[in-house]
């Protein structure tokens, strides 16, 4: 038999950082919102939030890693939008902080979520910041209390969604 375990959605208690980018500012300031009305529905007090501005994508990876080696979260939110443009930079900084965010997640005690929106237009990158598309910074906030639900209850400091019940782990022990 297969046992099936998942976070939950119960921010009560959890301290969460958002890491954001300044650049696009009109952008990335809809996905904190999406972000903060997310984790403030699941019961995330707003005291418990912390958010840290980066100038740019490119430097969200390195604050998120700082973030992480001071502790006290159970969660960190990378939040920006990378526009295409017509040189490559495009390319490098989306890759580049991509990357630097997928390191932090594989190494980090709590979760590290990617929500940095890359879009090649400014209307593509607005639909995902709240009109047509949703709220990629609320997408981001929601899996941000999943992963930390998850990673407590893998730490054995919590518990997950209740499909593994105290019967059913008496069972596998014997």
């Amino acid at each position: 038999m297969a046992w099936m375990h998942e976070g939950s959605l119960e921010g009560e208690g959890l301290r969460i950082a958002i890491v954001v980018s300044r650049f696009n500012g009109f952008i990335t300031e809809r996905l904190v919102e999406g972000a903060l009305d997310c984790l403030e529905r699941h019961g995330v007090n707003t005291d418990d939030i912390d958010i840290f501005k980066t100038p740019g994508a490119w430097e969200i990876p390195a604050v998120a890693s700082r973030v992480l080696l001071a502790g006290g979260f159970d969660a960190v939110i990378c939040l920006g939008a990378v526009i295409r443009g017509d040189t490559p930079h495009f390319e490098y900084v989306a890759a580049e902080s991509a990357k630097g965010i997928a390191a932090l997640a594989a190494e980090a005690d709590v979760p590290v979520v990617y929500g940095i929106i890359t879009a090649d237009s400014v209307e593509q990158a607005v639909d995902r910041a709240g009109a047509k598309s949703g709220n990629r910074g609320f997408d981001a906030a929601m899996s941000a209390l999943e992963m930390a639900g998850l990673y407590r209850f893998l730490s054995g400091d919590g518990e997950d969604d209740g499909q593994d019940s105290e019967a059913d782990a008496a069972t596998r022990e014997s």
